[in-house]
């Protein structure tokens, strides 16, 4: 953490020394160009000079996002600009660049961001100068000192009476200085970077919020989707037809009673076993669905009911005690209860582990097995439908299970 310290503080000064140079340019450019172009609108040769003005302001929003990177850490999104069609003529290619919220945003950062350069800039050289020369304060005095024929030099330069008292006010205040330079320093240069995300970016982030939030929802309805048609697949294949299957069983046990009380007895015995067969097969579909316990007493109790029923022996560590939204719980659920279905079907394992935490705004739900290993998200597969329903509550997915195991699953459900 030093280390990074005086790199920071490296990066955001030279962040903010050069800001202002470059805003000095860019608002010089587009003042002269709006104020041009606006006037010569009457006659239309103003287009192409706001067209042109337009484009130079986009130019510094480009040049000012990849310096956004070395103080927020991070690529910021570039908005997509408005493009004329191929076969659009002169006029409409013209015009084009004037179209759209962002291309505005541009020329606003531009004229904004100028003053506030000019502050953070200020502030920025102040600080460093009150350090450096107070600090060095003491230095002088002995330098000029001893500089052969002027022995009056430090009398002019205030090295002379009182020279120690200054000295010590002097070292002080630089050391306070330095002390408060790098928040000072950090603190103008995120204000300035946040100025420049908010104008630069934000129409780009909201469309990729869009976008995301657009694709969540259409990946909920395909997993809803795809759960109802598994789901009415399974129970049609099955449990009806076992149903179907009892009822002629007791029907040919009611006739048998009248002619072979013993052969009817068999019957019913046969009858009793489906049903219990079919009442197995029913628990294992209702995994799909949340249970009562789940709305009732919460996710530690409906987790431990879906350890019990699985096959393979688990080892379950609900560190979590407090309610959850609805949406959030369920979606716990079925990615516990589709990730132990598998485990029970495909694994070939011999344990399995369950862990279910809360870090900060997040569940982080693990789910692990020493089996053979080979799952992943692929379609067709039995985890192919938990991406798209974590993706529903802006959850993530991570699956590592190499060939020959062990597997480990790890679903990341936001809480907060």
């Amino acid at each position: 953490m030093r280390r990074l310290l005086p790199r920071r503080l490296a990066g955001d000064t030279a962040y903010l020394l050069l800001r202002l140079p470059l805003a000095i340019i860019a608002f010089c450019l587009v003042i002269a160009g709006m104020s041009a172009g606006a006037g010569l609108l009457v006659v239309w040769v103003g287009v192409p000079v706001l067209a042109l003005t337009m484009l130079v302001a986009r130019g510094f929003g480009d040049v000012e996002r990849v310096r956004l990177r070395a103080v927020l850490g991070r690529d910021v999104a570039r908005p997509r600009y408005p493009a004329a069609p191929p076969d659009a003529g002169w006029l409409r290619r013209m015009v084009t660049p004037l179209t759209g919220g962002q291309p505005w945003l541009d020329v606003l950062h531009a004229v904004v961001a100028f003053p506030v350069a000019i502050a953070t800039f200020c502030v920025t050289v102040t600080w460093w100068s009150v350090t450096v020369f107070g600090l060095t304060y003491p230095l002088f005095g002995w330098i000029t000192s001893n500089i052969p024929g002027n022995h009056q030099l430090p009398e002019l330069l205030g090295f002379g009476r009182g020279y120690v008292v200054d000295s010590v006010f002097y070292v002080v205040l630089g050391a306070l200085a330095g002390l408060t330079l790098f928040p000072v320093v950090r603190g103008c240069a995120v204000l300035q970077a946040s100025l420049g995300k908010a104008l630069l970016t934000g129409v780009a982030e909201l469309r990729e919020r869009i976008d995301d939030l657009t694709e969540g929802r259409n990946a909920a309805a395909h997993a809803e989707a795809d759960a109802l048609r598994r789901l009415e697949r399974d129970i049609h294949d099955g449990p009806q037809q076992r149903l179907v299957h009892l009822a002629m069983e007791l029907s040919r046990a009611q006739r048998e009673l009248k002619r072979d009380a013993s052969a009817a007895h068999a019957t019913i015995g046969q009858a009793i076993t489906a049903t219990r067969e079919t009442l197995d097969e029913l628990r294992a579909l209702s995994r799909g669905i949340a249970p009562p316990i789940l709305a009732d007493r919460g996710l530690a109790p409906a987790l431990a009911a879906l350890a019990s029923r699985c096959t393979v022996p688990v080892e379950l560590d609900v560190q979590v005690a407090e309610r959850f939204p609805a949406l959030v719980e369920n979606t716990v659920y079925f990615v516990t209860a589709e990730a132990l279905a598998n485990v029970a079907k495909h694994s070939r394992a011999t344990s399995c582990s369950v862990t279910l935490a809360r870090i900060g705004d997040s569940l982080l739900l693990t789910i692990g097995d020493d089996g053979v290993g080979g799952a992943h998200v692929a379609k067709g597969h039995g985890l192919s439908g938990l991406a798209d329903r974590l993706r529903a509550v802006e959850g993530e997915l991570a699956v590592r299970s190499p060939a020959g195991g062990p597997t480990m699953i790890v679903a990341e459900v936001p809480c907060g």
